[in-house]
This record gives C-alpha cells, structure tokens and sequence, in this order.
C-alpha cells in the first residue's frame, strides 16, 4: 500500500529509534517515468522486486518478486538510486516506518502506510517535525533522480522525547494519566491469606485463655 503520510524528523530522535529498534536496509533503482505510470526496483535483505505504480498520485501499485541477480542487474541501469534504513513500529495499530536516508545523502523521515482518510483518527505524534506530504521534492523518486532537499534543523522537546519513549516501550498514550478506581485493601488479600490470619488470631486467643485460666487456677500447697 502507497505512503500516504510523510513527516521530516530530527536526526537525534532517528538516531534513537535505529539503536533501539535496528534497520533494514533497502536500495531502490527509479527508471523514467511514463505517462500514468512509474517503475522502480526494490532489494530488500529477503526479498526484490519491481514495482510498478499507477496512477496520477502513484496511490496502487504492483509487486512482481525478481531474482536477486535480477534486480541487481535493473538496479545498475536504473536512471536514479535511494538508499536508507528502515525501521517499522506500530502504533495504535497503525504501520509507522522510520527512513533513515543515507544516499544520495542524508535525510529522516516518517512514514505512515495506509493512513485514514480522516486525519484525526491519527494526529502526528510529538516527536514528528513538520510534514511533508504534499512536497514531491521529499518522495523517495525524487530524491533518487535529484538529491535530498535542504534540510533545518528541527528542535527535540522533552514532550517530543517522552512520547517516542513511550512509542518504543509500546505504551502508545502512557504520558496521559489513566484514571484508576481504588480497590478495599481488604478485598485484594487472597483467601490463603486470609486463612492464614484467621488461624493466627485463633492461636492467639487460645494462648491468652490458658495464660488466664493458669492464673486463676488455686495454686498447689
């Protein structure tokens, strides 16, 4: 499924993510375009292959799985090369991938796959920058047959850090108090326990009465 999505992030904040969670590393070869349609090959560590998209937005496209031998062949006549990292987590069951570009040089980025057409059903999380979606100078092609964009730099909060924490300890949301209902100390005690004390009281007792009944008893002459 195409990238609908696209967000530049700070290269500190990707640097993190790749120690925590690793990479895959993808090359793609992008052959001219063609009207309505583009072509580009794919090695993946497992897989390769070429893929066609359709359409004027690029939004379906067409996998056809190659021989590796194959599509290092395409790859070296191809017009324009990427290369980069990728880092895939899921966030309240939606794909997010992490693009840690190294060639033609250096760039980071977010992308959500297969994102809802209503936006708010997933807002950007904190530690994304601003997004580039609608920026073709930031789409994969583009970057392989002209370079990467000028990038700024890009501020890391500690809203921003805290809430990709909380992405890779898979506790999507855990920053946003949770309200909790108090439970009776004595109901959360188990009934081995309560067994337990109940004998403990009866031994007790039993200890005080014969103390007692001693020190009433007439002593012996």
């Amino acid at each position: 499924m195409p990238i609908q999505r696209l967000f530049v992030i700070a290269p500190s904040v990707a640097r993190l993510i790749r120690k925590e969670r690793g990479g895959e590393r993808v090359l793609e070869g992008y052959f001219p375009d063609q009207p309505q349609r583009s072509t580009y090959v794919q090695i993946e560590e497992n897989r390769s292959g070429l893929i066609l998209e359709a359409g004027a937005d690029g939004r379906s496209e067409e996998r056809a799985d190659i021989p590796p031998a194959h599509a290092q062949a395409l790859l070296a006549v191809s017009q324009g090369q990427v290369e980069y990292l990728r880092t895939s987590l899921s966030i309240d069951s939606h794909e997010i991938q992490v693009l840690h570009v190294l060639s033609p040089g250096p760039l980071e980025l977010v992308a959500i796959r297969g994102a809802p057409e209503d936006e708010q059903d997933f807002p950007p999380l904190p530690w994304f920058g601003p997004e580039v979606s609608a920026k073709p100078a930031y789409q994969r092609r583009r970057v392989a047959l002209a370079g990467v964009p000028d990038a700024r730099d890009l501020e890391v909060t500690d809203a921003a850090l805290n809430s990709l924490l909380d992405a890779l300890e898979g506790r999507f949301g855990a920053h946003q108090p949770q309200a909790t209902v108090p439970q009776p100390i004595a109901a959360s005690r188990t009934a081995e326990a309560e067994d337990e004390d109940d004998q403990r009281d009866l031994e007790i007792e039993d200890s005080v009465i014969r103390d007692l009944a001693r020190s009433l008893s007439p002593r012996q002459r």
